[in-house]
């Protein structure tokens, strides 16, 4: 896995889960997308703790299209984007892109700027003010991702919201998930 850029990648066609025919998926893939949980505690159990977070990068920049239009902004309106790779068992599982919109990370939200390798799931499903909009599903083929990988791969992305500010969490399985031993 090399360098971390959305800019080169082409446009990743979202929809919503239902639009998806049940053949599309298999249920151990449905399973992991379509489960509302937080994923960071469903890593850490498949992985009997052996579980860690990899910064690739974290920085000030502008959401694709798509992006601004999930979290409402406008175009050319900044956010703090981060990804990540969550490892499962010494493994890169899922690679994670999350996008904080400049205005909602003011006041009580300030601290998400500061996560470092804290794991952003465990701390939206830990606040009681937590709510997850609808699961969008796509299929990305390696010259959509920004990282290396050499087949089509599953992803999820929700808008969250925390103290009703909206923040925008991509996850992709990528090709080494494998959380059977």
């Amino acid at each position: 896995m090399t360098g971390v850029s959305n800019q080169n990648t082409k446009p990743v066609c979202w929809r919503h889960f239902r639009q998806f025919c049940c053949g599309e998926l298999t249920g151990f893939e449905r399973d992991w997308l379509l489960n509302r949980d937080s994923l960071t505690q469903r890593l850490i159990r498949a992985s009997d703790g052996a579980f860690r977070v990899q910064l690739l990068g974290q920085y000030w920049g502008f959401p694709s299209r798509d992006e601004a239009q999930a979290l409402g902004m406008k175009l050319r309106q900044r956010a703090l984007i981060r990804e990540v790779v969550l490892h499962g068992r010494n493994e890169p599982w899922v690679y994670a892109r999350s996008l904080l919109p400049a205005k909602s990370l003011g006041g009580s939200l300030g601290y998400l700027k500061r996560l470092g390798t804290k794991p952003l799931g465990a701390l939206l499903f830990s606040r009681p003010d937590m709510r997850r909009g609808p699961i969008e599903l796509a299929c990305l083929s390696p010259q959509q991702l920004p990282i290396d990988v050499a087949e089509p791969v599953w992803g999820r992305r929700s808008v969250f919201y925390l103290a009703d500010q909206p923040l925008l969490v991509s996850e992709i399985f990528l090709p080494t998930f494998n959380p059977v031993s």
